[in-house]
């Protein structure tokens, strides 16, 4: 069962709010936010820290408004019911996913909708040091195919030089190969063990290392809106997504 999260929140709205995110992207690849004025606070954040890269449910501006729309939920669109969603990284069915992604609460849920998070680089540090041969089959490459038609076939962690990037999802738009598949039981203990959740108030957010960071929420009852905005950190902030493994173990980066 998820534990609590209660990490420092920062007020965006105070001086030099882009390097302070930045600075604590750097560092822990998650940083909680306050003082995000709706969707176009969100926005005006994001683009202080990245090149904005659109979503395929977003607006013209790159800003997508999360809420149960209702009805039959297809493959992909869970996000917009309100259902609980799976600790996953976004965009796992392109080539090169967002490395950023930021999250703000527009209308808090009646009951549940807590936020949901894992660090990445803590659930590959385990499986490395505890269960080596899982570590080995999904950082393999393709061993795993992420979304529908035109997906991508990679692998759940993937080095690039120094550095690991995770790729996640465990719904019905991913295939394992069986060498893989054979460890999803131990991921998904793992995963369970390490996630942390939080409640998100109108006007606060945060934002992930989408290369390091798994996200999700609970089951939610109620009018829950959230906005989302994704992109790639700017040049100059030296924000490095992804994460070093306390292990060491790297591979060459195949996808």
């Amino acid at each position: 069962m998820p534990g609590t999260c209660t990490p420092p929140v920062m007020n965006i709205q105070a001086g030099n709010a882009n390097t302070q995110v930045a600075a604590r992207l750097i560092e822990d690849g998650l940083v909680r936010v306050s003082g995000v004025a709706g969707p176009a606070g969100l926005l005006a954040l994001a683009r202080s820290i990245a090149t904005i890269e659109p979503h395929r449910d977003s607006d013209d501006s790159g800003v997508t408004t999360i809420a149960d729309v209702g009805g039959r939920v297809r493959a992909g669109f869970a996000g917009l019911s309100d259902r609980s969603l799976s600790p996953h990284t976004d965009r796992s069915g392109v080539a090169r996913p967002p490395a950023l992604l930021l999250m703000s609460c527009g209308r808090s849920a009646t009951h549940g909708g807590d936020c949901v998070v894992v660090d990445g680089k803590t659930v590959y540090d385990e499986l490395a040091e505890h269960h080596p041969q899982a570590a080995a089959a999904l950082r393999a490459p393709r061993s795993a195919y992420f979304g529908g038609a035109g997906g991508h076939l990679g692998s759940v962690f993937t080095s690039v030089g120094i550095r690991m990037t995770i790729r996640l999802r465990l719904d019905d738009l991913v295939q394992f190969s069986p060498a893989a598949g054979r460890w999803l039981p131990v991921l998904r203990e793992v995963i369970d063990r390490h996630a942390r959740t939080f409640r998100l108030d109108p006007g606060q957010g945060y934002v992930l290392d989408n290369h390091r960071w798994l996200h999700g929420r609970e089951a939610f009852t109620g009018r829950r809106v959230m906005y989302r905005v994704t992109g790639n950190p700017l040049p100059h902030l030296g924000i490095a997504p992804g994460f070093i493994p306390s292990r060491g173990e790297t591979i060459p980066c195949t996808t």
